[in-house]
C-alpha cells in the first residue's frame, strides 16, 4: 500500500569552520542558519521507511511519558537493504528466534537504563550505579560508582545515564516509583568515585566537551511538569552552573538531544504542532547557539548530523512516497517467521477485493498468531468511500478453536500523535497463554499512519477516534473474534477519553473496562489554566475557555459530561493520589457521577438486573502510570476474570513465572 505524505528529508550541506564563525559573531536571537546559508543548501531525498519509525526523544510530549529515538544509522536507502540475500536475513533471524525460544520464561524482566561508552557498560545493579568492562557485562565483576541509598529516596531507580566524552564523569537521572520528580547526580570517575554534584527536577541532559577539554553538562529544569529552562554546568576546579535559556511561551517545552555522532547538541523547543531547533556546537559549547529555522505554526522538524551534513525531518515540503505495508515480494527482514500474506475474503463489512493493494498480514511464531487486519471506521459502515480504513493488530494462540467463545481484550490510545504501545508485558503474555485474544486498535488521533492520522483525531475531529474504536470492536465481533459478553476494553491516561466516551455511547459492546490514570474530565481540566499541562495541550483538545466552538465540541464526547442513566459495563479504575498529569479530582468526580447514574438506572430495571461494578483503586504517590506494579496487575486481572465469569485457577500461577512477587 502506497501512502502520500508531506514528510521529507533534507540534507543541508555546510562548512563547519564557517558555521563556527557564525557562532562567534552572532547573538542568540539573530543567527538564523537557513537565512545565512540558503544558497549553500543541497536537497537530497531518502526513502523514509525506517527513518519515520523513530524520532528524537520527547519525554514531555503527552500525559503519558513516551520516548522515541532518531537514528542517522538508519538513513541507508531501502533499496540497499532489500538487496541483502533473503537466506542471510533468515539465518540471522532464526538465531534470534532460537535464543528467545530457549530462554526460560522465568527470566523475562524489565531492564533498567544502561549505556555503553568506551570499553565500559554503565547500568544499575541492585541499588547501585555500576560499570563493568564490555566483555564482562554479563558477569558479576563490576565497579560500584554510586549507592542510590545515599539520596534517601524510597525505592529509587535509574531512569537515564549519560557519560562525559572522556569518561571523567558520569551523570544519572534518579527517580522513584511513586513520583515523577527526578534528581540528576554527577559522579567523578576515579579510583574512588565520588558524587561531584546533584541537581533537582532534571528532565533531559547531555554532555559536551569545550575547546579546553573541559566537560560541560547541559540540562533542562522541570517545574510543575513544565520544562522551560536550560542550564549548563562544569565541575572540578572550575565549577559553575548558569541558566542558559528560558522559554517564555507556556505552550512550548524544551528538551535536549545530542546528535548520534556527538558533533552537535540540539535544543528543541516544541509545542504539540510546532517546533524550533537551535544548534550548540559540540566543540564550542560556550558560543551562542545557531537557529536552524524559527518556529512557524504547524511546522515540525527534527535535526540529525552526519559527515558534515544536517538531516532534517519535517512535515512540510515536497511530498514523498513511502510504504506503510509491504507486499510479499518486498518483505522486510524482520518479518521472516513463517509469514505469508492472504486476502481475507469472507468479511461481512466490506469486500476486500475492492482494494487489492491492501493486505492482511499473518505472522506465525511458535504457538502465537499475529494478525494485522483492516477495519472500516464509519458511523454507518457503508462503504470504503465514506469511511476510513483503520488498522488493528490481533494476537491469539494458533491452536485456538471457536474464537467467538474466547475472551477479548481491546486496547486503544488515540491521542497526541503517539503510537499505541504494544511492548512486551508479562500479564499480556499470560492472557494469551490462557486463551485470550488481544486486539490493538490504531485509531485516528494516534501516530501510526503519520501526522494526518493525528490531525484527523484531535481538536474538533476527536469524535473520529471514537467512531474508529466502535467500528473496530464491531468488526472484530463480525469477523468471529469473541462477542460483547466476553469483551473487555483497556486504556491508560489520554486513552481513557475514547474508552469513557464509548461506555457512554455504545456500552452494549463491552462487558468490562480497566483504566489506569484515565483522562475523563476533559472539559473542566482544559478550562483550568492553573493545572500544569492545560496551556501546553490546547492544540490537542482545544480551548474551551475562549472558543465556544471548542467548548461545545468537547461537551459532545467528554466522558464526564455525557454520563446518563443506562446500563454500563463494569469498570475498574486505578488512579494515583498525587498525579500531576491527570488530577485525581476529575477521576473521583467521574466515578461519583457514574455510580449515581447506575443507581438511577437500577431502580427501573427490575429484579434480576446485574448491577455493574464500579471500582476506584486510589494508589499512593505522585507518579502517573506505574507499569510494573504487581498489586495493580493482579487486581486488574482478577477483576477481568470475575466480570467475564472465567476460571482463574491457573492464570495467577502462570503470572508468577514472569513477575517476581
Amino acid at each position: 500500500m502506497q501512502q502520500k505524505s508531506k514528510l521529507f528529508l533534507q540534507a543541508l550541506k555546510y562548512s563547519i569552520p564557517h558555521l563556527g564563525k557564525c557562532m562567534q559573531k552572532e547573538h542568540l536571537n539573530h543567527c538564523n542558519f537557513t537565512d545565512r546559508y540558503y544558497h549553500r543548501i543541497k536537497l537530497k531525498k531518502y526513502h523514509l521507511t525506517k527513518c519515520l519509525q523513530n524520532k528524537p526523544r520527547i519525554s514531555e510530549l503527552a500525559r503519558n511519558i513516551p520516548s522515541r529515538n532518531f537514528s542517522c544509522k538508519n538513513f541507508l536507502s531501502s533499496k540497499q537493504e532489500n538487496e541483502k540475500p533473503l537466506s542471510e536475513n533468515m539465518d540471522a533471524f532464526e538465531k534470534v528466534r532460537a535464543k528467545l525460544e530457549t530462554q526460560p520464561q522465568e527470566e523475562y524482566e524489565i531492564i533498567n537504563a544502561e549505556i555503553k561508552h568506551g570499553g565500559f557498560v554503565y547500568y544499575q545493579e541492585g541499588c547501585c550505579l555500576v560499570r563493568s568492562k564490555d566483555e564482562e557485562a554479563d558477569n558479576d565483576n563490576y565497579e560500584v560508582l554510586f549507592n542510590l541509598e545515599e539520596l534517601k529516596l524510597e525505592q529509587p531507580f535509574i531512569d537515564c545515564i549519560r557519560v562525559a566524552p572522556d569518561e571523567k564523569y558520569v551523570a544519572a537521572k534518579i527517580r522513584t516509583e511513586d513520583s515523577e520528580a527526578s534528581t540528576c547526580i554527577v559522579v567523578k570517575l576515579s579510583d574512588q568515585p565520588v558524587m561531584e554534584a546533584s541537581f533537582p527536577n532534571v528532565s533531559s541532559f547531555e554532555w559536551v566537551k569545550d575547546e579546553e577539554d573541559e566537560d560541560v553538562l547541559f540540562y533542562t529544569f522541570q517545574r510543575n511538569l513544565r520544562c522551560h529552562d536550560v542550564y549548563r554546568a562544569t565541575f572540578g576546579d572550575n565549577k559553575r552552573n548558569e541558566r542558559f535559556y528560558t522559554e517564555k511561551d507556556p505552550s512550548f517545552f524544551v528538551f535536549l538531544y545530542l546528535t548520534k555522532d556527538s558533533r552537535f547538541l540540539t535544543m528543541n523547543i516544541m509545542s504539540k504542532t510546532t517546533s524550533e531547533v537551535w544548534l550548540i556546537d559540540g566543540l564550542s559549547p560556550w558560543d551562542p547557539p545557531v537557529l536552524i529555522q524559527k518556529r512557524i505554526h504547524g511546522v515540525l522538524y527534527y535535526v540529525e548530523h552526519r559527515d558534515d551534513e544536517l538531516y532534517i525531518l519535517t512535515n512540510v515540503g515536497e511530498p514523498t512516497e513511502f510504504k506503510l505495508m509491504r507486499t510479499a515480494a518486498d518483505t522486510p527482514a524482520i518479518m521472516n517467521w513463517d509469514l505469508f500474506f492472504t486476502m481475507k475474503r469472507n468479511t461481512k463489512v466490506v469486500d476486500l477485493d475492492m482494494f487489492k493493494d491492501h493486505c492482511v498480514l499473518f505472522l506465525k511464531h511458535s504457538n502465537l498468531l499475529y494478525v494485522n487486519v483492516i477495519g472500516l471506521a464509519d458511523d454507518s459502515v457503508r462503504s470504503l468511500k465514506d469511511g476510513k480504513l483503520v488498522p488493528m493488530t490481533v494476537f491469539h494462540k494458533t491452536d485456538s478453536e471457536d474464537l467467538q467463545k474466547k475472551p477479548l481484550l481491546v486496547q486503544v490510545y488515540g491521542a497526541y500523535g503517539m503510537d499505541l504501545k504494544m511492548n512486551f508485558r508479562p500479564e499480556r503474555r499470560v492472557l494469551v497463554d490462557d486463551g485470550w485474544i488481544l486486539a490493538y486498535c490504531h485509531v485516528r488521533g494516534g501516530g501510526e499512519l503519520g501526522l494526518q492520522w493525528h490531525a484527523d483525531g484531535r481538536l474538533t475531529k476527536k469524535l473520529n477516534g471514537l467512531a474508529d474504536l466502535e467500528a473496530c470492536i464491531k468488526t472484530l465481533h463480525d469477523q468471529g473474534f469473541s462477542q460483547p459478553s466476553l469483551t473487555a476494553l483497556t486504556a491508560f491516561s489520554a486513552g481513557g477519553v475514547l474508552v469513557g466516551a464509548l461506555c457512554n455511547s455504545s456500552p452494549e459492546l463491552l462487558r468490562a473496562v480497566t483504566l489506569e490514570a484515565p483522562f475523563l474530565d476533559v472539559l473542566n481540566t482544559m478550562m483550568d489554566t492553573t493545572l500544569p499541562l492545560t496551556l501546553e495541550e490546547l492544540e490537542e483538545w482545544g480551548n474551551p475557555s475562549s472558543d465556544e466552538k471548542h467548548k461545545n465540541y468537547i461537551k459532545r464526547y467528554c466522558p464526564c459530561q455525557n454520563i446518563k442513566p443506562q446500563h454500563y459495563p463494569s469498570i475498574h479504575i486505578t488512579a494515583y493520589e498525587n498525579d500531576e498529569r491527570v488530577p485525581l479530582k476529575g477521576i473521583v468526580n467521574y466515578t461519583e457521577k457514574l455510580k449515581e447514574a447506575i443507581a438511577e438506572h437500577t431502580k427501573d430495571s427490575g429484579e434480576g438486573y446485574q448491577v455493574p461494578n464500579i471500582i476506584l483503586d486510589i494508589q499512593p504517590g505522585g507518579n502517573h502510570v506505574i507499569e510494573d506494579s504487581h498489586k495493580k496487575i493482579t487486581a486488574q486481572i482478577k477483576f477481568l476474570y470475575e466480570e467475564l465469569g472465567l476460571d482463574s485457577t491457573s492464570v495467577f500461577d502462570n503470572l508468577k513465572k514472569y513477575l517476581k512477587f
